[in-house]
């Protein structure tokens, strides 16, 4: 059992790292506080190739693995979750169905743009009346005379708003008891994109309401056959918890980074608070958990680029990390004591940014009980 990184999976560690630092760190304070989307930032990433990581490279992609995938959203989300969420969203939602379940067509037309980041991808799933229960979509799509024709709506669905948004692959109801996924590009008539919610955290990424009157797309919009988008889209949430759980272990990362500095340099008491063991305790208890935290989900896309089964892991991993960065992040405010609770420090907005990962991509509670049923329970 090797716990070794590649050489490959260091050298992505590292890039990802030193851009983070260089380029998104000087700016992610503004963009939040401004809610402005980081367009440089995404093209950079496109430069890089980091836009579609675990995609061919005949299809425009990285040709890396699920863990190069995971290191990069790690690295990310240890400076900005804003960030990290729109690299996630866009290759696990957005990019992901494509690859997975497209004709070779579909691959060849929307797989070269989506991963050289020109064009971001999203994905539909979220509805008023579906959230947990994914299966209740009311959606609905009509296929007649060569056309699907739309009526539905959407919410809380990130990437679709932004100038550079190229589709959203929605799940509709294409039959009584049938789900299907169909491809939306940005700009069909009768498809509307609401104004950007008010959040608590991830104000730089765009997050939107999406709805649909009449709107009509091509038959060969499908994706993959029809009524197989109930299955589909669980696969595609098996693979994106990867994601997020690689987004918790970052985010808790990034929160003790901060912490341990400031506690080394913040003196009471005629010595650093970091001598104190209340706060040694807190420092040693959270490096632990992420530790721990860190394996799983390398386990999990370890797993999956094994070809192994690897849902349940990757719930695990999702359920344990998401709570640990709502750990760690109220620890780090905690540890900056007045400070933590101004915006300058990047605790408070890490704060912010931690409480969704236990709420999207399944929440906690979904999360338990797709291990208990793994579990036989």
């Amino acid at each position: 059992m090797d716990f070794d990184l590649s050489p490959d999976h260091e050298l992505i560690r590292r890039t990802v790292r030193e851009f983070a630092e260089g380029e998104v760190a000087p700016v992610a304070e503004v963009l939040d506080r401004t809610k402005s989307f980081p367009y440089e930032i995404v093209e950079k990433l496109g430069k890089l190739n980091l836009m579609g990581i675990p995609f061919p490279e005949e299809y425009g992609g990285g040709g890396g693995d699920t863990l190069a995938y995971a290191l990069a959203v790690e690295e990310l989300t240890r400076v900005d979750s804003s960030v990290a969420i729109t690299l996630c969203a866009h290759t696990s939602l957005g990019t992901q169905p494509i690859y997975l379940f497209g004709s070779e067509q579909q691959k060849r037309e929307w797989l070269p743009l989506l991963c050289s980041g020109e064009r971001l991808g999203a994905f539909g799933l979220t509805e008023p009346e579906a959230g947990s229960d994914a299966g209740n979509v009311r959606t609905r799509a009509q296929l007649k005379d060569g056309e699907w024709t739309i009526n539905g709506a959407k919410q809380f669905i990130t990437n679709a708003g932004t100038e550079i948004s190229g589709h959203v692959a929605i799940t509709a109801r294409t039959g009584a008891e049938e789900i299907s996924n169909l491809l939306v590009e940005k700009g069909t008539h009768g498809y509307d994109i609401g104004e950007p919610y008010r959040k608590m955290g991830w104000n730089a990424s765009d997050t939107r309401p999406l709805s649909f009157q009449d709107c009509r797309v091509p038959e060969e919009n499908l994706l993959g056959p029809r009524g197989a988008g109930f299955k589909q889209f669980l696969t595609v949430l098996d693979i994106g918890r990867i994601g997020v759980a690689a987004m918790g272990v970052g985010l808790a990362q990034g929160a003790l980074d901060e912490a341990l500095a400031y506690a080394k340099e913040r003196r009471a008491f005629g010595q650093p608070i970091s001598k104190f063991q209340a706060i040694q305790a807190k420092l040693a208890d959270l490096t632990t958990e992420i530790e721990a935290a860190r394996l799983l989900t390398y386990k999990a896309a370890w797993l999956k680029d094994e070809g192994r089964n690897f849902s349940l892991t990757a719930a695990q991993a999702k359920l344990k990390t998401g709570r640990l960065a709502v750990r760690a992040t109220e620890e780090a405010v905690q540890i900056h004591g007045g400070y933590g609770y101004i915006e300058e420090y990047p605790v408070c907005r890490f704060y912010r940014d931690a409480k969704i990962l236990t709420i999207g991509e399944g929440t906690d509670e979904v999360q338990q009980l797709v291990i208990a049923r793994a579990l036989g329970a």
